[in-house]
């Protein structure tokens, strides 16, 4: 072996002989050089271990990281978020530019040398990766910060195309949020200085006349206004990546929440659906989606695009495989396992949290919001911005039905504070970890007791001055946005669009100390188990409170039904010119002042929900925790309006008739009946305005119970239940008129063979299903039960809705008789007319005692009506006269379906939960007695949602009205997404062998049909 070349140092040893000279040894060091030199020098090369990589944040700062090369892209985003205190990080992502000028997504997975070329030399950027359809389903106030920044950057690079008006929309909504209220001088010169829009100047005088309509709206609002208005464009969202098809064609490949989308251009063309999709992989520059055989239509199994290289290819396909997971998966992938020998295909998978995951561990774990700074806001506010709430927000489906934070744990996130006066909270506590993020944990810093009082104390006496007579209408002006005006009422709304892109708001936020209702938001609060127990236990003692919540979710259901009219039916017929000018203002000047007047009693109910609900004063007089002083001055303020409720049996009457008279009219009201926004008959949100005042009836009437006579708040409910009812008793007929001819008017469209069914003093009683004898056997017919008639019809023909008039029997004169016992027919009677006997069956014994009882309290009416002539004002025209009340032959119906079946042409199908239509599918039936109930006992509120044999609860906003269960994402949507009838469901609780285990629970169930319920409290 050959010996081992260097110098050694001659230490002392124990064996060296004292007082003999110490060797010096032979020195390392180069001429001129000193021990310090060579230190700093290795401090350099230890240096040189880590890369200094910048990062350029959503508002442009740049941001130096200390990471070491080898590590993961993980440990950089770990520290990203922990520097922003981000808690909703997985929306976001850092990227870089490809050399070929794509951006290219950093891989939590893969180490950074292995991912950035040159890395000391990149910038990468944080951008928001995946963009949720709804904006209510980001939680915290500063992730929608972060978005509205995104989207101003996307409007700069001109990645979010839209109308020139658009555009100008979102940019003074971005002035809003950075200098605050309009002010030409100030506005002019900041535009001058920060650009927003490509040619902004083209766009400047739009601008500046959107700015002077914000005024007192918080940078909260209007970041929330922001993120509505993209939403709803068809780029939102959007990245394109250049392709071609298989004929070459040039073409844009871009994916979202929904799945992969095709433009052509900025046009789509085609979207295939994640449900669609049976796999997506690439070969080479080719990227290919294989569909299920099913659904693939006129389409290949397999469809191949063709991306520039093969690197862009595999970029898209990796955006794919994220956006799926994220949007459509509970849980994220398990890591593929690795080939011992040999690996076929890519091992990528998406390694972060689901946005189900995301939103439950917001919603559940002890994350308190924190403060931020926004680094260009020089928001100047006025008066009145201190005197307003915040903007009405979208809830998801993220919401936890328990109650939610107080404002303790709320107010300092919902503005924005520098970081020098108020440190902030501690980050969240990420562990170093190359494969995974941990959660991050409940910081433990708590607000001051100072401040926590204020912004209790700047809104506790917070009045809204209203006269007591109804505001005057205003003329109709809107945006313009090439699409129909929307109703006067939305111009105190800092947005005023058609339906197309319009946000409904509330009044603009508060600035020194803004309350977000918990109620409105369950989203933001969420509080660690310790806090929330007592509170839970607390509010679950005192019904008053769920009743005020109750009031609270009801109006805001009731205010989206009011701008059926307000908002959508007015669009329609502006647009098509379709309503004559007197109709108009007999129209909307009745409902527009209530609507602008309920607007303000939300907001109140609103604000007294979050003080209650942050407050401990339960007994205390003026405290927080009552409700009897709002609704006694709301109550004594609906008064002034009693006119304009007794003029509603004029409209009603006089839209009946304007719709025979013009068929332009007739085609829009039949039209707009079809649109998802309408999902009742039109003319039944007509009657929701007297119909909302049972409602106050009912609901203070169980507060004035709840309550002792020595409750601080029972006196004021007292006084606002007399104050309505006074209301309520002088317009009781006129809302049994109102509702008569409703009920009328929609069964004269879904009948047909009879003319003029409305007539003076005729009033409808039952409409239900009963089987009639005839020569073959049982047939079913459905039976409609008026004070002067008794019609039985049949199901029209195949395909259509309506039901065709078989007989009609007069009540002067009849009989009915019980002949069970007579006939092998269970629960079957005779009914005695006058020229006609029928033999018909109920399907219950109830049903059938229901029908009797009826039948002979109308029989008995109509025999004490004197001067009633036996002629009905109803004329039926599908059947000559001679035979009106006889059965008709099957032959005779064939042929006067195909006669009528030419007047039935473009009228569309009406929904299918009428009652009409579902009592014929559920075999029952319905009485005047059963829709005045149902009229008072209106219900909205969160609900979760379990199907017989599934696992998991789905949050759903659900809407009880006209016996029918209306299913919505957020209190905040325009449709429902789903409908169940519950006309023939019974309601219990579950049983042991249910299997449901869970407080709070209900069970709906028809046949083989069931569903449960699970709601926040009795």
């Amino acid at each position: 072996m050959g010996e081992i070349e260097g110098t050694y140092r001659v230490l002392q040893t124990p064996g060296t002989r004292l007082g003999s000279p110490t060797p010096t040894g032979v020195s390392t060091l180069e001429p001129g050089q000193t021990l310090s030199v060579t230190a700093a020098r290795a401090s350099a090369r230890m240096q040189e271990k880590h890369l200094h990589i910048r990062v350029k944040l959503l508002d442009n700062t740049v941001e130096i990281f200390d990471i070491e090369p080898k590590r993961d892209g993980q440990m950089l985003l770990t520290q990203v978020w922990r520097r922003l205190n981000l808690t909703e990080c997985d929306y976001f992502g850092l990227e870089f530019q490809h050399p070929r000028s794509y951006w290219i997504w950093l891989e939590p997975m893969k180490p950074i040398i292995r991912q950035v070329r040159r890395p000391k030399n990149a910038l990468l950027r944080l951008a928001v990766k995946f963009f949720p359809p709804d904006p209510g389903q980001l939680q915290e106030e500063y992730t929608r910060y972060l978005f509205a920044l995104q989207l101003k950057r996307d409007l700069l690079e001109e990645r979010l195309p839209c109308t020139d008006t658009t555009a100008a929309l979102l940019a003074s909504h971005l002035l809003q949020a950075e200098i605050g209220d309009y002010d030409e001088t100030l506005d002019r010169e900041h535009l001058k200085a920060n650009e927003y829009l490509p040619s902004q100047e083209h766009s400047l005088e739009k601008i500046l006349e959107f700015h002077r309509k914000h005024t007192g709206q918080t940078p909260a609002e209007s970041d929330f206004q922001v993120l509505e208005i993209a939403r709803k464009l068809e780029m939102y969202g959007i990245r394109f990546h250049t392709a071609s098809d298989r004929e070459g064609a040039r073409i844009n490949l871009a994916v979202s929440h929904m799945g992969v989308l095709v433009f052509q251009g900025t046009t789509k063309i085609n979207t295939f659906n994640w449900s669609r999709v049976r796999k997506l992989s690439f070969k080479r520059k080719r990227f290919l989606i294989k569909l299920h055989p099913e659904v693939r239509g006129p389409y290949q199994d397999t469809l191949e695009f063709l991306l520039g290289s093969r690197d862009e290819c595999k970029n898209f396909w990796k955006i794919c495989v994220e956006y799926h997971t994220f949007f459509r998966l509970l849980d994220q992938p398990k890591a593929k396992a690795k080939a011992v020998f040999f690996s076929r295909g890519s091992s990528f998978r998406y390694s972060g949290r689901t946005q189900k995951q995301l939103v439950d561990y917001v919603r559940d774990s002890g994350v308190k919001r924190v403060p931020y700074e926004r680094r260009h806001s020089k928001t100047r506010m006025s008066i009145r911005a201190l005197t307003a709430d915040l903007p009405r927000q979208s809830i998801s489906f993220t919401e936890g039905l328990r109650t939610s934070a107080s404002p303790s744990s709320t107010n300092a996130s919902f503005y924005s504070v520098p970081t020098s006066p108020l440190a902030p909270r501690g980050p969240p506590d990420f562990k170093d970890s190359s494969s995974s993020l941990t959660e991050p944990q409940a910081p433990d810093a708590k607000r001051p007791a100072a401040e926590r009082s204020s912004g209790a104390a700047a809104d506790g006496d917070t009045r809204w001055a209203q006269s007591p007579g109804p505001p005057a209408l205003q003329p109709c002006q809107g945006v313009g946005l090439g699409l129909p005006q929307p109703s006067p009422t939305t111009r105190k709304s800092p947005l005023s669009l058609s339906p197309a892109s319009q946000v409904t708001l509330g009044p603009t936020g508060q600035s020194l100390s803004p309350l977000l209702s918990p109620v409105l938001s369950h989203v933001g609060g969420a509080r660690t188990d310790s806090e929330e127990q007592p509170k839970h236990k607390s509010m679950a003692a005192d019904e008053a409170y769920f009743i005020a919540k109750e009031i609270l979710a009801t109006e805001r259901t009731y205010l989206k039904d009011l701008e059926v009219l307000t908002v959508w039916f007015r669009s329609a017929v502006v647009k098509e010119d379709a309503m004559p000018a007197d109709l108009m203002t007999l129209l909307f000047s009745n409902i527009d002042p209530i609507y602008e007047f309920h607007r303000g009693f939300l907001r109140e109910v609103e604000q007294r929900l979050t003080l209650w609900e942050g407050s401990s004063d339960t007994h205390v007089p003026g405290g927080h925790q009552r409700i009897g002083d709002i609704l006694l001055r709301n109550m004594h303020q609906l008064k002034g309006f009693t006119s304009c409720f007794q003029r509603h049996d004029e409209v009603l009457t006089e839209l009946e008739k304007a719709t025979k008279r013009l068929k332009k009219l007739e085609a829009v009201y039949r039209e707009f009946e079809l649109q998802k926004v309408c999902y009742l008959p039109l003319n039944a949100f007509l009657l929701k305005p007297i119909q909302r005042l049972l409602h106050y009836r009912l609901l203070l009437g169980r507060l004035c119970t709840h309550y002792g006579p020595a409750h601080p708040d029972h006196a004021d409910c007292h006084d606002a239940l007399q104050a309505i009812t006074e209301v309520t008793s002088t317009l009781q007929h006129s809302l049994a008129r109102l509702e008569n001819l409703q009920k009328l008017t929609e069964l004269q469209r879904d009948l047909v063979g009879i003319e003029n069914l409305i007539t003076p003093g005729r009033e409808f009683i039952r409409e239900g299903c009963l089987h009639k004898l005839t020569k073959k056997g049982l047939q079913q017919r459905m039976f409609f039960l008026f004070s002067d008639m008794l019609l039985y019809t049949s199901k029209g023909v195949t395909g259509s809705s309506h039901f065709r008039i078989r007989g009609r029997l007069p009540l002067c004169g009849m009989l009915v008789e019980e002949g069970e016992h007579e006939r092998s027919v269970p629960h079957c009677f005779t009914i005695c007319a006058a020229q006609k006997t029928v033999v018909v069956a109920a399907s219950t014994r109830l049903e059938k005692d229901k029908w009797i009882c009826d039948l002979n309290t109308a029989i008995d009416a109509a025999k004490s009506r004197s001067g009633q002539s036996l002629v009905l004002p109803g004329s039926v025209v599908c059947m000559p006269p001679s035979r009106c009340m006889e059965e008709v032959s099957p032959e005779q119906e064939s042929e006067d379906a195909r006669s009528s079946r030419g007047s039935l042409e473009g009228q569309g199908q009406p929904r299918a939960n009428t009652t009409v239509r579902v009592c014929w599918y559920r075999n029952t039936s319905v009485s005047r007695a059963d829709h005045s109930a149902a009229v008072e006992n209106q219900l909205s509120g969160y609900l979760l949602r379990k199907f017989k044999n599934s696992n998991g609860w789905q949050k759903l906003w659900v809407v009880f009205t006209n016996f029918c269960l209306f299913f919505y994402k957020t209190h905040q949507d325009d449709y429902p997404l789903a409908s169940l009838p519950l006309l023939g469901y019974s309601v219990s609780v579950p049983k042991e062998a249910d299997g449901v285990h869970k407080e709070h629970v209900f069970k709906l169930q028809f046949k083989s049909h069931v569903y449960f319920f699970r709601a926040e409290s009795k």
